[in-house]
Parts: C-alpha cells; structure tokens; sequence
C-alpha cells in the first residue's frame, strides 16, 4: 500500500538532484559573503521538522567553522520584544511554507538590525522569502503530505550547502554532488524489521548524538504526527540521566549511530539497553555487527544523517499503515500552521 508521505520521500533524491543542479552561483556569492563578513555567531529561525533542519545546520557550522549557533525562542522577539543586538550575526531561517508570522517577523527584526538574514524556503514567493537578504528555494516542489518528508530532506542538503560554500569544503561538495545517487538506495533500505517491535508499541525513545541527535528529534516526531506513538529524543549522552528510569523489558529504542566520533557511545549504549531488558532497534552502518537495521552512508559522514532520516521515513509510512492510520492525515494537524 502506497501513501502521499511514502512518494513524497522516495522522490527526495530527485528533489535535491534539482536543488543542486540550481543556484549555485547564488549559494557561491554567499559563501563568499559569509567569509568576508566578520560574523562572531549565528542564530536559527524555525519551527517542528524545520527547526530540526536548523540543528543539523547548528552542528555544521559550529564544528566546521567554529562560531556558535543559537536557535532562537521566536518569542523573545514576537511577544517579549527583547531588545536582541542584531549587528555581527548570522541568522538564518528554514521554512517549507514562508508563511508563520512568528518566522517572518524575527526575520524582519534581523534584517534591520544590521544581521545577515539568510531563508531557505521551499515557496521562494512567501513572506519569509520576501523579508530575507538571502533566499534560497529547498525546490522540493510542493508537498501535499502533512508530514513534511521531502521538504525536509531538501532543508538538510541546503544547510550543508551553504556550510559547504562557505568554508569552500570539496570533501563535502564532492558529497553532497554524490547525494541523490546515496538517497536513491536509502530509500530502498529495507527496516522491514522494526515493524514487528513498533506497530504493537505504545511509546519509544528515540536516541542520536552529536550531527545525529537532529534526525532523532525528527523521527520522533514523526512517529507521533503519523504511527500516534508517544516517543521522546535524547541525546545518548543524557538516558543516564534520568530518562533510563523508564526503561523496562521490551520498552523500544531506535538508536542512530551514523559514523563519526559519537558512534561507538552509542553502540555501547544499544548493548547496554539491551542487558537492561530494552528492545532496542540500534540503526548502524553495515560493518558494525550488533546493527538491528542497516543505515545507509553518503559519501561524506557529515551527510550521513540525510540519507538515514530517508530510510526511517519509508519505514514510518508503512509504520503507519501497520497501526491502521493514514500517514497522510495525521489527526489535528494541518499543513501549514501560523503562529504568533
């Protein structure tokens, strides 16, 4: 059975095939502008599966080129009405609509306090766009979808694409032209396995570290807007610290280990969980053996988390559909919302 959420991701690959085959010029000025401009730190505008977006950014731009990285409470701005300095900073909003008032106006506050304002926008036409220095379209096309999939994918790769202009990285521009091809197996990554753990399930932790914790954030999010599935993300550092006490026999974790300096923790962690009687779902690359499910690479570890995020999606529509629920309309919820 097929659904809106399971097309729309497997078409990511083609969606940032587009991207990257667009724009380049414009991303190359910005990157040139932002190692001219002397920029001390950075801030990111966003909301739910675009702030996580923004996380994974975060992580790019403060291992990569060292300035820190703060997302911003868009109420210190919208309803406080904070006096935020704005001069000497980077901010940089992520959007598939352009459209929540409380993205457009921090935006608006940024731009004329002397930041550089950057938009990665799916609708190059909406207010956000229109307000921003910088905008540039995630091209995704539209998504009709509740559950934000392709756009998301899309809002990965251009954050990796302006980190990657800016610091005039090849590694990860060589990775990022090799992107579609690693999305396109991804998306036929078969985790046929955690179906059998998850369609009974009533909760789940959710666990990454470091460039990963952003994708733990997403899909559990995504497990509660399509499977109704209470689920939580933490960091593998912070289970100790509190959250393990929930852990019982057969209480589920999924555990992204992408490649990278936090991965070996979070093996260690999956073997841990399971002594202590947790189902764990541990997602790893083929050439660690305890993996319960295959996690596709790119070819730049710093990417990986852009194809796992498109395997967990093509699991979570079918996820879905095993619990009796249509991903395609999740309960409450709308495509765009507007907040203040």
């Amino acid at each position: 059975m097929t659904s809106l959420m399971l097309e729309e991701a497997v078409s990511a690959a083609d969606c940032v095939a587009l991207q990257l085959s667009n724009d380049a010029e414009r991303y190359a000025a910005l990157g040139h502008h932002l190692r001219s401009a002397p920029f001390h730190n950075a801030v990111t505008v966003a909301r739910g599966s675009s702030d996580h977006a923004s996380g994974y950014l975060a992580y790019l731009i403060m291992a990569r080129m060292g300035r820190l990285v703060t997302s911003l409470p868009m109420s210190l701005l919208t309803l406080y009405k904070a006096p935020l300095q704005a001069a000497g900073t980077l901010a940089v909003s992520i959007s598939q609509s352009g459209q929540s008032p409380d993205v457009v106006e921090p935006m608006r506050y940024f731009r004329a306090g002397g930041a550089t304002t950057v938009a990665l926008v799916n609708d190059i036409d909406s207010p956000l766009a229109h307000e921003a220095e910088w905008a540039l379209p995630l091209r995704a096309g539209k998504e009709h979808s509740v559950a934000a999939t392709k756009s998301f994918i899309t809002s990965l790769t251009a954050g990796a694409r302006l980190v990657a202009e800016w610091q005039q990285d090849d590694e990860l521009k060589a990775g990022l032209a090799a992107l579609p091809d690693a999305l396109r197996q991804a998306a036929h990554t078969d985790w046929s396995a955690a179906l059998g753990v998850l369609a009974p399930a009533r909760n789940i932790m959710v666990v990454g570290r470091g460039i990963s914790f952003p994708i733990a954030l997403e899909a559990a999010l995504k497990f509660k807007e399509t499977s109704a599935l209470q689920a939580e993300a933490f960091s593998g550092a912070e289970i100790k610290h509190g959250p393990m006490a929930l852990i019982d026999d057969g209480y589920p974790l999924l555990i992204f280990a992408t490649r990278g300096p936090t991965q070996a923790g979070l093996v260690a962690l999956a073997d841990e969980m399971r002594g202590r009687g947790a189902r764990v779902l541990l997602a790893a690359p083929t050439d660690v053996p305890s993996r319960d499910l295959d996690l596709p690479v790119a070819s730049c570890p710093d990417l990986d988390p852009i194809v796992a995020i498109n395997a967990f999606y093509v699991m979570a529509a079918h996820l879905a559909k095993a619990r009796g629920l249509d991903p395609d309309k999740p309960r409450h919820l709308n495509k765009v919302t507007k907040t203040h």
